[in-house]
């Protein structure tokens, strides 16, 4: 079977690939179809990148000046593991044919290394420090999919989203906390055709591999860790093993880890159906069936997790009771299991959001602002972009774009004068129960 991450199969012409795929991006810009020899990881992605209106032409932003950029990537857990890239990718980097880059979550490069000539033709599109990199800025492209399908993979020149990046190929690998399970970031080779070779996936594979490994060997002990946010499936992990959990028993983690009392039948029977469509026969069956996966971590009588359970939600709430606003932004992933109906879990989301976005307007910092409203939860939010528009100077041309995006939602919103920003605020703490649009 090939394998689907591979860009191109053994023998297969990178001219002539390039030629077909070229037309069919056309054709994708064109009507929105997608034919053969694309692969579906690519299609999706393509896919992706249209919904979130990524440019098909353009460079892409720099989110993080000098002074931030230095802060922020000193303090993150990835500089451990540079020592590891340098010395299993560090050669590549510097032959004077690609490139080895490392980003955060969020596709932001923190590390471009390489021969200079190599750097200087890259940063005409703006692959340099700072800048972001993610499917929803920069469209398809190896760091920004293996981010988003949480899975290595290879983008050969063509398959790229932006024209401006399609003389390119990569190969990309995320990386993982070692303790919790959640996504660090991830580490690319970036070249020419040959980085579409099978050899570069695999090593960029084996790169972040012993990168984890690294940052594993100073990691005191094991625990149980939820990641809920931005995810319609939980990832659970226990004593080290990830369990991706489907979307009832994501819920019913989720509730009981934010209630390490217990709770009875009726009461998370109530938390998941609501009242009027209480479920008792299928909630024991669902708990059944999720006792099989994770065994002695549920008990019953009443239901409670025998452990204490550490989740990516209590990272962003720790952070803001600290008023750390921008420890609690980067740390939030996007809305709690978006795609949940659950009364008890829509409430969890609705009270997170809230409060993030309280500390964002309370902030009045203008980066933070800008970044909240770059993300599909963010870019209709009214209130944020009336408060960017303020903490901007009066006379700064960087005022003109969130303005006019102001002045578009006021009139979508048939809102005028002092009524659009409460109004408008009560509009978007409402969409955060629904699922992103990526």
């Amino acid at each position: 079977m090939v394998n689907p991450w591979l860009a191109m199969e053994a023998g297969a012409d990178p001219v002539e690939r390039t030629r077909t795929v070229r037309r069919a991006h056309a054709a994708f810009l064109a009507d929105g179809t997608v034919a053969p020899p694309v692969r579906r990881v690519v299609a999706d992605s393509w896919r992706r990148s249209a919904e979130a209106r990524a440019a098909a032409d353009g460079t892409v932003p720099i989110e993080l000046d000098e002074a931030a950029l230095h802060a922020y990537r000193d303090g993150h857990p990835l500089a451990r593991a540079m020592p590891v890239f340098r010395e299993l990718l560090g050669s590549f980097a510097q032959d004077g044919a690609h490139l080895l880059a490392v980003c955060d979550p969020q596709g932001r490069l923190l590390w471009v290394e390489g021969h200079p000539g190599v750097r200087r033709g890259a940063e005409r599109m703006n692959f340099v420090v700072g800048a972001r990199w993610d499917e929803r800025h920069a469209g398809t492209n190896a760091p920004g999919t293996a981010l988003a399908a949480d899975h290595a993979v290879q983008i050969f020149a063509a398959e790229h989203y932006n024209r401006q990046v399609q003389r390119w190929s990569c190969a990309a690998a995320p990386l993982h906390d070692p303790r919790t399970g959640r996504l660090l970031g991830a580490v690319d080779l970036t070249g020419g055709d040959h980085v579409a070779s099978p050899h570069s996936l695999a090593l960029v594979q084996a790169t972040a591999r012993a990168a984890e490994a690294h940052l594993a060997s100073g990691v005191p002990e094991l625990g149980v860790f939820l990641s809920t946010l931005g995810r319609d499936e939980a990832l659970l992990v226990l004593d080290g093993e990830r369990l991706r959990l489907g979307r009832r028993h994501s819920e019913i983690i989720t509730l009981l880890a934010r209630h390490p009392e217990g709770l009875t039948g009726d009461q998370l029977s109530v938390l998941l159906y609501g009242e009027r469509e209480r479920r008792p026969v299928t909630l024991r069956a669902e708990l059944s069936r999720l006792r099989q996966l994770v065994g002695t971590l549920l008990h019953s009588r009443p239901y409670r997790l025998s452990r204490s359970v550490e989740t990516d939600l209590d990272a962003v709430e720790e952070a803001l009771a600290a008023g750390e606003v921008r420890s609690a932004l980067n740390a939030y992933r996007g809305p709690l299991l978006p795609s949940s109906e659950a009364p008890g879990v829509q409430r969890l989301r609705g009270t997170l959001a809230d409060r993030l976005r309280s500390a964002l307007l309370g902030a009045r910092d203008p980066g933070l602002l800008r970044e909240w409203s770059r993300t599909p939860w963010g870019e209709d939010d009214l209130e944020i972009w009336e408060a960017l528009v303020d903490a901007l100077p009066e006379r700064s041309s960087a005022r003109s774009a969130p303005l006019a995006t102001a002045h578009r939602l006021r009139a979508a919103y048939g809102l005028t004068g002092g009524a659009a920003v409460g109004a408008a605020a009560a509009a978007r703490v409402a969409t955060f129960t629904q699922p992103p649009r990526f």
